[in-house]
């Protein structure tokens, strides 16, 4: 199978021998959307330049459908890159933006004039064509940016932070717009964001990076309800992460001892032994709540925990709770507001999940 994009063991290392990006693997079909993410320093934007050809490979090989683009320049790679100041030209208009591509690659002037045409009309700009990008708003200077992008047909789309410099109502309306002109388009996009909930909206497949290396690949739900490691545990989402070994295994349930006792959940790494160090994941909204002498109304949910209330917060429909456990931790719980709009007779609460909810992972040791 020829995939739209392929990285092989890609690595960048620094002349002082430092390692940005260790062993990149990673193989994109035509059409899929692809986030990276991870905390700064992570090798993100690294990789997705060693993709575009301004930086330079160390080790491995970027292919884009079967072809290595390894020793091309940018100009001549079948990708067109988006950054986060948008990079246009302020004294050009947005017409000229986004005929530039195509009047690097020598198009003939009416065939250039058409490409933009249709791409401004493609996403709303042709009734701006003539203004200068430097008197734009921040959304048609983001559209204009992405007509540019578009417009020379590339075979992939590599976005880098594009929305970072949006207020939050804009970045959410663009948002939608983004994800529906790529499943219109059909071209493989790669982004690059420090929002999560940005990527876990937008994306086929989300990519999680931490000191140059990969610590997971997987659609938003399973990396959201699923969690490999430790690190993409307390990374993504608000999860609760509760340490101990693992006691045993029966098929896809595994037992793990804790502080709290002997806990259950999924079992996600099938190369985890008796003995090892293992987790307990548990997602903030799978964790339901109840007054201390009302345990009862928890029966069926498998594993409980005493814990505290020690303060709750709304954010319109949405209740956030904070829960002190007894080892003097405090952790998150998410609800609807509804759910527990009587409250509780004392701050003394038990938290309750049902073992599939949670997951367990290789910890630490």
């Amino acid at each position: 199978m020829t995939y739209d994009l392929e990285l092989v063991r890609v690595g960048k290392t620094y002349a002082d021998g430092t390692p940005a990006v260790i062993d990149f693997d990673l193989r994109a079909t035509k059409g899929e959307f692809i986030s990276f993410v991870g905390p700064s320093g992570c090798g993100k934007t690294t990789t997705l330049r060693m993709i575009a050809g301004f930086e330079g490979i160390s080790a491995g090989d970027v292919l884009v459908r079967g072809r290595r683009i390894n020793d091309l320049p940018p100009e001549r790679r079948p990708t067109s890159t988006i950054f986060q100041n948008f990079a246009l030209f302020p004294h050009m208009t947005v017409r000229d933006n986004i005929e530039y591509g195509l009047r690097v690659k020598g198009l003939p002037a009416a065939e250039r004039r058409a490409k933009a045409d249709r791409m401004m009309q493609v996403l709303d700009l042709a009734d701006i064509a003539e203004r200068r990008s430097a008197g734009l708003s921040g959304g048609q200077r983001q559209r204009t940016a992405l007509a540019r992008g578009l417009v020379v047909e590339p075979d992939i789309l590599l976005l880098d932070e594009p929305l970072g410099a949006l207020d939050a109502n804009l970045r959410k309306s663009i948002q939608a717009e983004l994800k529906l002109l790529q499943r219109n388009i059909g071209i493989t996009f790669v982004f690059v964001t420090h929002a999560q909930s940005e990527a876990l909206a937008l994306s086929d497949r989300i990519v999680v990076m931490n000191r140059g290396r990969v610590e997971q690949i997987s659609p938003p739900e399973e990396l959201y309800r699923r969690p490999q490691t430790e690190f993409v545990a307390r990374f993504i989402g608000r999860n609760t992460v509760l340490p101990g070994r693992l006691e045993a295994r029966d098929g896809a349930v595994a037992r793990v001892g804790t502080g709290f006792g002997p806990l259950h959940g999924t079992l996600n790494d099938p190369t985890l032994a008796v003995g090892d160090a293992a987790a307990v994941v548990v997602p903030s909204e799978a964790i339901d709540v109840a007054g201390a002498g009302d345990a009862a109304a928890l029966a069926g949910h498998g594993d409980t925990l005493p814990g505290r209330l020690i303060g709750q917060a709304v954010t319109g429909h949405a209740l956030h709770l904070t829960i002190g456990l007894a080892d003097g931790r405090e952790i998150g719980v998410e609800s609807h507001v509804d759910k527990y709009a009587a409250g509780w007779s004392s701050a003394e609460v038990v938290l309750g999940w049902r073992p599939a909810e949670a997951t367990v992972i290789r910890a630490a040791a």
